[in-house]
Formats: structure tokens, C-alpha cells, sequence
């Protein structure tokens, strides 16, 4: 039997969908997933030619020596993610007809554009679409509503937001690297709510890995964690990093689903 009917088989078979994602999830949406120097810099031309990678341009200490910099980055982002339609894969797994819940590394906010709801997933690494102090003067989050202008010659932030409280410069609400800073208040909120729903799990559980790699590997040790204590089945989706897992699947993150889709 292929892997892709295996995998369809193991749906069908399944009460519970564990849906895990890493960057690979949005390349089918046209989203950069930053593998590598050269992914990010043919995403971001000009951090080539400043020689920033994508792990010391994502660093929280941007925001106190060169704010205009860190906005345009995240900005720049901000605005791709919102104006990026969620490709056909997310509908499909919506429309499984399974209790789920989603445990993503992702800050773009597809899931939740694709219509799942808020109350059943956990964004490990934040949001972008979320605000906090950069200092940080107190825990508060709150919505990004912000309109990110861009000089995208000199790749600076014409402008950008404010902390509500005390005024200094705000930042997503994203884990960086190095980022002593992060608020996690939100995040954990939602990693109480995913162990409450495996708590709840009476039935046979599925979990449907998709586009995560090792070199961040919090989604695919979640994945490995959550299949060891529930003795279930764990489909890894990863054109290049599926080994591991029960059911592997060497394909994109849409290919793959459109396949599985065929057998259920």
C-alpha cells in the first residue's frame, strides 16, 4: 500500500486530528520559508547585501539599534502574510470531518484565515498579527493594526508603532532568536487549551505533520511527544525531512493533501 493510502486510511480510521506545521506549510501559498541563506535572501535582497542572515536578522536587538530596520523586516512581513491567500491545502484539512486542533511554529495567521478556530491552536513561536512593548514594560498583547510603510530602496520603516503603555518602541509579539523579551502570556493561554484537548481524547488520535524541518525542530518533537503518550499515528509530510514517522510522505504540503484527499 502507498503511503498516501495509508495515510488516507489512518484519517479515515481517526476521532481526533493533531494538525502540526512548520514553515513548509505556506511555501504553496508563495510564502519564503527562509531555508537557508540563499531562500532568505532571494526573499530579501537587501539583507544580502548588508550580510545579515535570517537568524541575526530576526533578533529582538534590532529594535533598540535600528528600529527602522527591524519594522521594515517585520513590516515587510506583515504585509506579505496578510495579503497572502491560505492555499487550497488548509481547506482541505478544514474540512475533515475530525475533532482537531493545530500546534504551529508559524506567525503568519493562516490558519486562523482559513477559518480555524482561535480556541484550537497554538502558535509555539507567536504572532505576528500581535503587539507588545519591546522593552517590555509590562505583559500586555494586543492587536497589530499597524500599516506598515516601506522604503523598500533603503529597506527602512517610514513608520511604526508605539508601546500602548509606556510609549517606547513596540514589536510583534514573536519568539526571535536570542529574545529574552518575548511576552508568553498568549502563547501559553493557548498551550493550556491544546493540553485540556488531550486531555479530552477518548478515541483513536491522528497527527498530520506538515512542512517541519529540523533545524527548529518544537514542531516535530510536539508532533514526536503527543504520538509517544497516545500510541498514535504519526503522517510526516516533508519533500526532504520525512524520516521518522509512521507514515512518510516525500511530497509539498498541497500535493500531498490533494492525494490523500483522493482516498478518503
Amino acid at each position: 500500500m502507498s503511503e498516501i493510502r495509508k495515510a488516507a486510511k489512518a484519517i479515515k480510521e481517526a476521532k481526533y486530528l493533531l494538525i502540526t506545521a512548520g514553515a513548509g506549510m505556506g511555501v504553496d501559498s508563495g510564502l519564503p520559508d527562509f531555508r537557508g541563506n540563499e531562500g532568505f535572501w532571494k526573499a530579501y535582497p537587501i539583507a544580502k547585501r548588508l550580510g545579515l542572515s535570517f537568524q541575526a536578522l530576526a533578533n529582538p536587538r534590532w529594535f533598540d539599534i535600528n528600529p527602522r530596520l527591524a519594522w521594515a523586516f517585520y513590516g515587510h512581513r506583515l504585509n506579505m502574510y496578510r495579503n497572502t491567500t491560505p492555499h487550497e491545502g488548509f481547506n482541505i484539512l478544514f474540512n475533515m470531518p475530525h475533532e482537531k486542533f493545530i500546534f504551529t511554529s508559524n506567525v503568519d495567521g493562516h490558519f486562523q484565515k482559513a477559518g480555524f478556530s482561535e480556541m484550537k491552536i497554538v502558535e509555539i513561536h507567536g504572532s505576528i498579527h500581535y503587539l507588545q512593548c519591546s522593552e517590555p514594560c509590562s505583559d500586555s498583547i494586543w492587536e497589530n493594526n499597524e500599516h506598515i510603510e516601506i522604503d523598500e530602496e533603503k529597506f527602512e520603516a517610514l513608520n511604526y508603532p508605539l508601546c500602548k503603555n509606556c510609549k517606547t518602541i513596540a514589536r510583534p509579539n514573536i519568539l526571535m532568536f536570542s529574545d529574552l523579551r518575548f511576552v508568553d502570556k498568549r502563547v501559553n493561554l493557548q498551550l493550556a487549551r491544546f493540553e485540556y484537548w488531550l486531555s479530552q481524547i477518548n478515541d483513536k488520535l491522528v497527527i498530520i505533520e506538515i512542512g517541519a524541518g529540523k533545524a527548529v525542530p518544537t514542531v516535530r518533537m510536539m508532533s514526536e511527544r503527543v504520538r509517544r503518550s497516545f500510541d498514535s499515528t504519526l503522517i510526516r509530510i516533508n519533500p526532504l525531512e520525512a524520516d521518522g514517522a509512521d507514515i512518510q510522505i516525500k511530497k509539498g504540503a498541497l500535493e500531498a493533501l490533494r492525494e490523500i484527499r483522493k482516498f478518503m
